[in-house]
């Protein structure tokens, strides 16, 4: 693999729940290092686009090909996680399945950097607590590509600050609608309107010519 090949390839992925179709016929590279931010109104395709690039949602038509079988983590909008398990336990467990040589001392670690209480159920956890866990466990086993769907949404700032700092110089696509990290973290804009990529390009591009037309 050179430098500059994708480590994901979506090619014509679309998505139709019935009658419905949530994203027309995508394509999309996902190169070494880019910070690609995904934007649009609610019900844009963000979250259809994020799962089916994750795995976690089959395509109605095309494929996601993850070159050398790349490996993802995946932060869902909703906690992935077992509630009746302590965040350690989550975090043990997880850990166990990506391989960790040393299971208690990764989850240690992440309960560490994210400041997360590691003896109670996660059920029992705030709504930003669960999220930083969410995210802790994505990160396990270190994984080349990270795909975030609005993972800062339930952080305070100092919270947003910590989980940028723990990504950052990583490959990363993530949605938001905090436009702020657009300028401070992304490297790349991909903006979705009704199902369909209307623009795909660097971020002085879009904040000069298509910023205004997003939301209108």
């Amino acid at each position: 693999m050179t430098a500059s090949e994708p480590l994901l390839r979506a090619r014509g992925i679309a998505r139709r729940f019935g009658a419905h179709v949530a994203l027309e016929p995508t394509d999309l590279d996902v190169s070494a290092g880019e910070a690609i931010a995904l934007i649009g109104p609610n019900g844009a395709g963000k979250s259809t686009l994020l799962s089916m690039l994750a795995g976690s949602l089959e395509p109605s038509a095309g494929a996601v090909e993850r070159v050398d079988g790349v490996r993802v983590g995946w932060v869902p909008q909703r906690p992935s996680l077992y509630e009746r398990l302590t965040a350690r336990e989550n975090l043990e467990l997880f850990a166990r399945l990506e391989g960790e040589r040393d299971p208690s001392a990764a989850a240690g670690a992440l309960l560490s950097t994210f400041d997360l209480p590691g003896d109670r159920p996660a059920a029992s956890l705030s709504v930003g607590n669960r999220q930083r866990l969410n995210v802790a466990i994505a990160l396990l086993g270190e994984p080349p590509v990270l795909l975030l769907d609005e993972p800062t949404a339930s952080l305070d700032a100092g919270q947003r600050r910590r989980l940028w700092e723990m990504v950052k110089g990583g490959t990363v696509v993530f949605s938001t609608q905090n436009l702020e990290e657009i300028g401070l973290y992304a490297s790349r804009v991909v903006v979705l309107q009704r199902g369909r990529v209307t623009f795909d390009g660097a971020v002085d591009e879009y904040e000069r010519v298509h910023a205004a037309e997003v939301f209108a």
